[in-house]
């Protein structure tokens, strides 16, 4: 018997539901495989697609970070044993080593979401040096007058000066030529009293007084500081000691804020607590051992605006006094309280650029610890020297100051150069005159070598000549075997380069000719009266260019240009291999994917 259910006037059996229920679970599994088909290749492909991004992105990560420590290699910066580079959630691992022939391997892992490429590099010691800068000076510095230039960057340790129309027509930086020293540091956390000054006349002003432990030039100095409400101009000074309190005797001021009162500027200042750093604007030497004091001034007092800073008890070398500097009425701050606050110090000069505002002078950017008469058609980045130090616009003093650069060639480079002149042996003095020719090198001359007007001396091989070197219109030029390389000729004595002569490269792009002078004269080489185009350097003396001379290069201890000279910066210059001559760069030796 067949049971019948009924729904309403609508009849259907069990039978009949059965076969409609695996009807419908027949089309689902077939919708379900046709769907799984069509999808399953979708997914395939976004697979493959998104494994070859990841596969690629890791190979570019790989060669970023290879090509990240090729140039800080080649470039002689700071690097380790290992560096990560971090972009997002990939990475770029690399390891340098040294290999047993002086070659250096460069290895990176770059790593994508766990797809990994590795690409390898081999650097070999070359014969080259990198002339980053149209020129380079040392801690003597560059003094550049009466129309004369340069058509490139200039990188000095030492200050710039600029007088009559003088113009750098690329970046001018004047590096620090040592590092600072933090000599004397009290305090740090949460201060134990808050000390309040600036809000009368009686506690206007607040000091500390230290002892360095080395003698050395001030640089700058840090307070833990803040204000309430508006806060007021804020004067800082170092002062010398008279019977326990702060003499009226200033030795250096802080950063210049509005003539005549030196200030901090209050707006910098926030009504929470923070570290302010002061740079001073003049060089003050201070002795160790000698107590002197750090004065901070605030004369115009208010009730409803003033300076709290912080402080504790403990430091050994000074205590900490208020009053008012105007009176030279101080009384101890508190119990044995000490500010909080610490002092840099440096033995070494502050890199300086000035006169660079009169008549047609100017630089483009300008880099130095002070500025004073620039104009800059560019930025200007100081930690002193604003509108009142006669600048045309206002420093930006959130860079670090530049530091002393090495010279592209070292002592050790010129010592193994005049080895490779010796191994080709000796000769006496040359003096070339009446027209003539001569080939020489790899050489050591012992004596001197003139080359007049209307002669020729072709370099064959690096010179080294012990005596002077006298070019007085001739021409002194590579042999074309050096092809691409540069050439390089020493000389110990005095080298004079004066009317029409010429010195030239091989014929080939990028092959140049450098004089290197050892003489510790100012000047040790002196070039006069359109003589040409050459690379120089006196790492130990002096380079002076008179009278519309011109060079592509100068490195020297030393320089002076003057009455419309000029050095144009070639860019082929960076990239020079010398021939015969010392090794001074790094060369890719290979590059390949090993991963």
């Amino acid at each position: 018997m067949i049971k019948k259910i009924k729904f309403k006037n609508f009849k259907i059996t069990s039978d009949h539901g059965a076969a409609m229920m695996l009807f419908a679970i027949f089309v689902f599994f077939v919708s379900t495989t046709i769907i799984a088909g069509i999808s399953r290749p979708a997914v395939r492909e976004f697979t493959i697609t998104k494994n070859t991004f990841d596969s690629k992105q890791a190979y570019f990560l790989a060669e970023s970070g290879a090509e990240d420590a090729l140039y800080r290699i080649k470039n002689g910066m700071q690097i380790g044993a290992s560096e990560t580079l971090v972009l997002g959630s990939t990475t770029a691992t690399t390891t340098i080593t040294t290999l047993g022939n002086g070659d250096k391997q460069i290895l990176t892992l770059g790593d994508a979401d766990d797809h990994q490429r590795k690409v390898n590099m081999v650097l070999g010691q070359g014969l080259g040096a990198a002339f980053n800068y149209g020129m380079q000076v040392g801690t003597g510095g560059a003094t550049i007058t009466n129309s004369a230039g340069i058509i490139g960057n200039l990188y000095s340790n030492g200050p710039i000066l600029g007088f009559n129309n003088a113009y750098v027509n690329g970046t001018a930086i004047s590096a620090n030529s040592s590092t600072t020293n933090v000599d004397q540091s009290f305090g740090s956390g949460t201060p134990a009293s808050d000390n309040v000054f600036g809000n009368a006349f009686s506690t206007e002003d607040v000091a500390q007084s230290f002892k360095l432990n080395t003698t050395a030039y001030a640089d700058s100095i840090q307070f833990y500081i803040k204000k309430v409400n508006s806060g007021n101009g804020l004067g800082v000074r170092i002062v010398s000691d008279q019977s326990g309190s702060p003499s009226t005797n200033v030795l250096t001021t802080g950063q210049e804020y509005n003539s005549p009162m030196t200030k901090i500027i209050p707006d910098t200042l926030t009504t929470n607590y923070q570290w302010v750093k002061i740079y001073f604007t003049t060089r003050a030497q201070l002795t160790a051992g000698t107590t002197y004091w750090i004065v901070l001034d605030a004369p115009n007092s208010q009730a409803s605006n003033y300076f709290i800073i912080g402080g504790d008890t403990g430091y050994a070398n000074g205590t900490a006094k208020i009053g008012s500097a105007m009176s030279q009425s101080w009384s101890q701050l508190g119990v044995n309280t000490d500010l909080f606050f610490s002092i840099s110090t440096t033995t070494g000069t502050w890199g300086s650029i000035r006169g660079f505002a009169s008549g047609a002078s100017y630089v483009n950017d300008a880099y130095s610890h002070s500025m004073t008469a620039v104009k800059s058609n560019g930025t200007m980045k100081c930690k002193v020297g604003q509108l009142s130090a006669g600048n045309n616009k206002a420093c930006d003093t959130s860079y670090d100051d530049p530091v002393a650069a090495p010279y592209p060639i070292s002592d050790q480079d010129i010592t193994d150069a005049k080895a490779v002149a010796l191994a080709g042996g000796t000769s006496g003095s040359i003096s070339l005159s009446g027209g003539a020719t001569q080939s020489i090198g790899p050489k050591k001359i012992v004596g001197n070598v003139s080359v007049a007007s209307g002669t020729t001396l072709n370099v064959t091989g690096t010179l080294w000549i012990t005596g002077t070197l006298t070019v007085t219109g001739g021409v002194v030029q590579l042999d074309p075997s050096y092809g691409s390389n540069s050439g390089m000729i020493i000389v110990d004595g005095l080298t004079t380069i004066s009317g029409t002569s010429n010195f030239l490269g091989s014929g080939t792009t990028d092959s140049s000719i450098a004089v290197v002078s050892t003489n510790v004269a100012n000047p040790a080489i002196t070039l006069s009266n359109s003589a040409g185009s050459v690379i120089l350097m006196a790492p130990n003396g002096g380079v002076t260019v008179n009278n519309t001379a011109h060079a592509n290069q100068i490195t020297a201890k030393y320089l002076t240009l003057n009455n419309s000279a000029t050095v144009t910066y070639l860019a082929g210059l960076v990239n020079t291999n010398f021939t015969s001559g010392p090794s001074g760069g790094w060369n890719l030796k290979s590059w390949k994917e090993t991963q």
